[in-house]
């Protein structure tokens, strides 16, 4: 049985779960398994809330039993139990103001400008012991307006990846990953501005590891392991002492390697411990960090990440938090490499928010894994019959598939983006 998150008092829900018709499924009720692969859906996993009829309507396509959560009370230890997940008092409903083809031309700059600032940062923290503050929240203002206008298109920049900069990329695309959740749960500006400054800034302690051990390829010592963790404690202490930054960003610093369970480190802070800014980095750290190659690591691609991530809810991660990160990442999020069934190699360029299994592409590689006339295909018109079902998608592929890397087309200025546009 699963433990969920409860607020302040001494009751949490355990599960057990019951099959039921669909025609009996209703709003409200938490799906926890199908009767079919999910593979074959457009659900992520086994585990969501039915949240409107359309949710039915799409479940019914695919399933004619479903198994919901029937539930009972659980006495839980209030050092145990998990702090209420993030929910903004006053939830802000957000809207894309561009389209992702529009938005990609503006994100190109502000994320090559950010990229250089956030090396400056770690440089910064390194060299001279100091950062410029204005400078770090301009850089994160920008990222906030971009991701106000349409996320799709900075997520699609935080794919572009160069492994011999990582900790400087990471810093950043952990910034663009949390405004983007936070913007998913309905943050106010202000407060993703704070999120992003968090993310920028969480792993400033590093600077302070000496760089054969953060880069070292092989297997760590437990003495090197203990220099790796202290990083947390080396950038609370930097953090504390610079101005001009919130409190949030010096606990995020110490705490983003804190696990609900009380596993995590430095301190082995149990949930109620844990600050919300705090369990979102954590979650979005780990997931830039599996699905980026390293020296020391293969990257793993998007789908897999948020498998572990599903699977290490209520344990290392904020449970209802990791559920909805999971829904805000998709199936198939902007700058994916994905194989289609009939062999062919795409790009996704934007996510189709209401059909998530069917998003708009860029076809790179034909059949034969042999480059092809970049054009952008709407997966919806295999929902039309415009095209035929081999242009569904198959799997999901790390960065670096079949040759194909998405730096490669930040370096050739991303010229399909202008064809997007027309479309």
């Amino acid at each position: 049985m699963k433990k969920r998150v409860v607020r302040p008092g001494h009751f949490a829900d355990s599960k057990q779960s019951k099959e039921i018709h669909i025609s009996q499924l209703k709003v409200g009720m938490f799906v926890s398994k199908l009767d079919c692969d999910w593979l074959e859906t457009p659900f992520l996993v086994q585990g969501f809330l039915v949240e409107t009829l359309d949710d039915i309507d799409v479940i019914a396509e695919y399933s004619e039993h479903v198994w919901v959560d029937a539930i009972e009370n659980k006495w839980v230890a209030p050092e145990e139990r998990e702090a209420t997940s993030y929910r903004p008092p006053q939830a802000v409903s957000y809207v894309n103001k561009l389209p992702a083809q529009d938005e990609h031309r503006k994100a190109l700059s502000i994320y090559r400008e950010s990229k250089k600032v956030a090396k400056d940062i770690l440089d910064g923290v390194r060299l001279a012991g100091a950062i410029d503050t204005n400078v770090v929240k301009s850089t994160v203002d920008d990222c906030v307006n971009s991701v106000l206008r349409n996320p799709d298109a900075l997520l699609w920049m935080s794919k572009m990846r160069d492994k011999d900069e990582y900790t400087s990329e990471h810093s950043l695309n952990v910034c663009i990953l949390a405004i983007t959740f936070g913007r998913q749960l309905g943050m106010q500006e202000e407060e993703l501005q704070k999120l992003g400054l968090c993310g920028l800034l969480h792993d400033v302690g590093k600077m302070r590891v000496p760089p054969e051990v953060l880069n070292k390829p092989g297997r760590l010592t437990e003495k090197e392991f203990k220099m790796i963790k202290a990083h947390t404690i080396h950038g609370r202490n930097f953090l504390m002492s610079t101005t001009g930054l919130p409190n949030i960003a010096v606990d995020v610093a110490y705490s983003h390697h804190e696990k609900v369970d009380g596993s995590g480190y430095p301190r082995k802070l149990k949930a109620s411990g844990i600050s919300d800014y705090a369990r979102i980095v954590a979650i979005v750290d780990a997931f830039d960090a599996m699905t980026a190659e390293r020296c020391y690591k293969d990257a793993i691609s998007s789908t897999d990440a948020l498998k572990i991530i599903f699977k290490d809810r209520g344990s290392h991660f904020d449970e209802r938090l990791a559920l909805e990160f999971i829904k805000t990442i998709g199936l198939y999020p902007p700058g994916s490499i994905v194989e289609l069934v009939n062999g062919q190699v795409a790009l996704v360029l934007a996510t189709n928010h209401r059909y998530h299994h069917l998003p708009r592409v860029i076809m790179v590689l034909d059949e034969n894994k042999e480059p092809t006339k970049e054009r952008i295909v709407n997966l919806t018109e295999v929902d039309k019959g415009v095209l035929d079902k081999g242009f569904l998608i198959n799997k999901v592929v790390p960065n670096g598939t079949h040759g194909i890397r998405l730096k490669d087309f930040q370096d050739r200025g991303l010229r399909f983006s202008h064809a997007a546009s027309a479309i």
